[in-house]
């Protein structure tokens, strides 16, 4: 990998899903020191927000916790420092194992579906077929209603404008509404829970 790779990935929004499975009967201990751990991540630079979803029922003690950073460097930075790592000794003495964490980025980001326990992510083959369900008609229309004014534009400046109206569509508007709409097909009833 080279040194725009690496740097392209350290800039690009990363997603983190740490699972937890804690000892019976020390769930409000648990859940308190999540709240500090959370507050004082908010403080960092980069810092994009967190959400933690209790354990889906009784049997199942894990609790999972999903927090974003604008770039790998902002993680890194929360990651290494003595505010987290005081709070995760203790945290860490209340679990049955110790904590999972998964880093997602890219696209994967559009396939989550909000207010329910994270999932493993759809299959490629899907991601790409729902993201170019999302993103033919947003270009087209874009081409459409623009098409005039785009045009007496140079290409390079014509491109930066369709490419950055489409992202902003398709992660805030678009990715969202799909991923719901077609959450039977790319999250079946036998794979959700599954990492």
């Amino acid at each position: 990998m080279n040194n725009e790779s690496k740097q392209a990935i350290n800039h690009d929004p990363i997603t983190v899903v740490i699972s937890r499975r804690v000892i019976k009967g020390k769930e409000s201990e648990f859940e308190q020191l999540s709240t500090q751990m959370t507050e004082r991540a908010s403080k960092y630079p980069g810092y994009l927000g967190a959400n933690l979803f209790r354990p889906a029922n009784a049997e199942d003690p894990e609790y999972r916790i999903i927090f974003k950073f604008a770039s790998h460097t902002d993680l890194q930075q929360w990651e290494h420092s003595s505010e987290r790592s005081e709070l995760l000794e203790k945290i860490e003495s209340l679990l049955v194992s110790p904590s999972e964490k998964e880093l997602l980025s890219g696209i994967v980001n559009w396939f989550t579906l909000p207010g329910q326990n994270p999932v493993k992510p759809p299959a490629k083959y899907k991601m790409t077929f729902i993201s170019w369900l999302a993103l033919y008609p947003t270009v087209t229309l874009v081409f459409f209603v623009f098409g005039d004014w785009l045009q007496q534009l140079p290409l390079l400046l014509r491109t930066c404008i369709v490419t950055a109206i489409v992202m902003l569509v398709m992660s805030y508007v678009l990715m969202p509404r799909f991923t719901r709409w077609f959450a039977f097909w790319l999250f079946p009833k036998h794979e959700r829970n599954l990492r």
